[in-house]
């Protein structure tokens, strides 16, 4: 399917829908690798997602790299299969320039790095390259050690610091359309998670679009109670409400249709916020 301007018609809130080609992903690894992907992506495109972020190294707390060519061969066909048959642009979940050169080619249309472009030493240059917008997040540590023993001194003025700089380090090198994410859980204790999503209206002077990708995360069952992934759909859709209250544009979730709907009556109860 012809994609002549696949970001034109976005419109916040934007609502992105994860499919994890992955055997290993901390919510459902292992149930969308291969044709599997393939459907669960048309069927987030039929419930609303706006952007479809497709991701085929896990990047949960705990992971390990896996090699460039492995990744590719992940998440390849499911691009090419998915971007010939609905209109929703694609983005990749990587942090690999290689991967990201070659998911763009097969018909990608947005870079979701979160290592913010730090992961190899190209990753500037291939992103100015690529001419896609870039998604920018967070991360203290890598995801195999990234929980072993998060600390700060003032996380919400250190989040802001690293994505101001990155932000600029991205400018400079021609990246030309940012999206930044405070990388919710990406090296971060359960009350580095509840302060940054108390203090998430300072992340306007960012002067970029934001994202929140707190789907499904652990620390709303340690809120709670502990159970399955699955099991967080309430917190999940409180994080977006909070997110979208502090003007937040993007959301990438996994229940695509439940975080439309929770969208649509926040805009239709209230006056918006954007």
């Amino acid at each position: 399917m012809q994609k002549t301007n696949p970001r034109s018609s976005l419109r916040a809130p934007i609502v992105m829908g994860i499919v994890n080609a992955t055997p290993d992903s901390f919510s459902d690894g292992g149930r969308f690798e291969g044709q599997a992907g393939v459907e669960h992506a048309l069927r987030l495109a039929e419930e609303g997602a706006q952007v479809l972020d497709i991701g085929g190294e896990s990047t949960r707390p705990g992971a390990e790299t896996i090699g460039v060519q492995e990744e590719i061969d992940r998440i390849l066909p499911i691009i090419e299969a998915v971007a010939a048959r609905v209109p929703a642009p694609i983005s990749v979940d990587t942090r690999k320039p290689e991967v990201a050169r070659a998911a763009v080619a097969a018909g990608a249309a947005y870079w979701n790095d979160v290592s913010a472009l730090r992961f190899s030493e190209d990753s500037l240059s291939v992103a100015a390259e690529l001419r896609v917008p870039v998604v920018l997040m967070h991360a203290q540590g890598d995801p195999a050690t990234m929980q072993d023993a998060p600390a700060y001194q003032d996380v919400t003025a250190e989040v802001l610091a690293f994505l101001h700089e990155r932000i600029a380090a991205a400018r400079a090198a021609g990246v030309a359309e940012i999206i930044a994410d405070p990388g919710i859980g990406f090296g971060k204790a359960l009350e580095h998670n509840v302060t940054l999503f108390r203090s998430l209206d300072r992340f306007s002077g960012l002067g970029v679009p934001l994202m929140m990708g707190a789907s499904r995360k652990r620390f709303i069952s340690t809120l709670d109670r502990d159970g399955p992934p699955e099991s967080r759909l309430g917190g999940s859709l409180a994080a977006v409400l909070r997110a979208r209250q502090a003007n937040f544009a993007w959301f990438r979730v996994h229940d695509v249709a439940q975080t439309r709907q929770a969208l649509a009556l926040w805009e239709a109860l209230g006056p918006s916020n954007a």
